[in-house]
């Protein structure tokens, strides 16, 4: 076991698969530097600007430059600072990439790790700080995935790597700097959720940072003699239904909790397919951001944040 941060895994992973693949690169804004966030750095020291490509400021052309050389055999690792931002290239992501392996009957593939950092981070505003996983789980072709911790972050960006679908990566911002202790031997299974937390009580699911939220919430839930089984999906798509039902039918309470807004969010998916094939002993309850603009102002933007008290809340108000 070593101690990284959220960060650190995923720049450890990444580091580890260019050393052991030349076809492995890198391509983004600010790479040159180490990131935004610091999660390439040293790369650009070791293997060179032609394996860490810091690209203009042109997010269509980085997606679709990287498109094409994943075509040609390459596993490009594209960086797009921003959710928001890299709303810029989504013809190149929907309408090409997503659809390549498809169009081209299996003959060419989109090996790709798109890398979309989310989540609301220090007061970033409107214009930095959505989460937009729904947007792409919505979209045939694409693998979503959504790491929460540092174990996850350095096992699940070796798998993205290795993948030969085009993975749209989205890490939080606000946990970057995270510490957890990390496996570098476990393995990472797509569509497999991991628990949290045991508990036959209420099922509660969640996704990236709200599932670290969620898992405080049980703790607190614990104290009360109220038993949370905490779902963290990992990945949006594929997803695993097949363990959230499980738990629901032990529990037959589910509360879905995610920092998105909930508006036509992936929480209503779960609660749709857990309501199609389960009896449950209350109505589920999602928890997820109202469809609102995301305030620059700290007290404004905590109004749109999903809570351990709001967890908590629920869960009680389910098991009483």
């Amino acid at each position: 076991m070593v101690q990284m941060s959220y960060a650190g895994a995923a720049l450890a992973a990444l580091k580890e698969a260019m050393q052991a693949d030349p076809r492995v690169w890198c391509v983004g804004e600010d790479l040159g530097r180490g990131g935004v966030f610091g999660q390439y750095k040293g790369l650009r020291e070791e293997f060179g600007p032609d394996r860490v490509s810091d690209a203009p400021i042109s997010e269509a052309s980085i997606m679709g430059a990287a498109f094409g050389a994943a075509m040609v055999g390459t596993r490009p690792v594209v960086e797009m600072r921003f959710a928001d931002f890299a709303l810029c290239a989504t013809d190149e992501l929907i309408n090409q990439i997503a659809k390549a392996r498809f169009m081209f009957g299996g003959q060419s593939r989109a090996p790709m790790v798109i890398r979309k950092p989310i989540g609301m981070w220090r007061s970033s505003a409107a214009q930095h700080s959505q989460s937009l996983e729904n947007w792409y789980v919505h979209t045939p072709g694409l693998v979503v995935a959504v790491p929460a911790t540092p174990q996850d972050n350095y096992a699940m960006m070796h798998a993205a790597i290795a993948a030969d679908d085009p993975v749209v990566y989205m890490e939080h911002k606000n946990i970057w700097a995270n510490e957890g202790e990390v496996d570098t031997d476990a393995p990472f299974d797509w569509g497999r959720a991991a628990t949290r937390r045991e508990g036959d009580d209420v099922t509660i699911v969640s996704w990236s940072d709200t599932a670290n939220v969620a898992t405080r919430a049980a703790r607190t839930l614990a104290g009360e003699g109220i038993h949370a089984h905490v779902m963290d999906l990992r990945t949006l798509w594929p997803w695993d239904k097949d363990g959230v039902l499980a738990s629901v039918r032990r529990s037959g309470r589910l509360i879905v909790a995610h920092e998105s807004v909930a508006v036509g969010g992936f929480g209503a998916e779960v609660v749709a397919s857990v309501v199609e094939n389960t009896t449950l002993k209350a109505p589920p309850k999602r928890l997820g951001a109202p469809r609102a603009l995301i305030p620059y102002a700290p007290n404004l933007e905590d109004q749109l944040r999903v809570t351990v008290d709001m967890i908590a809340t629920a869960a009680r108000e389910m098991c009483t």
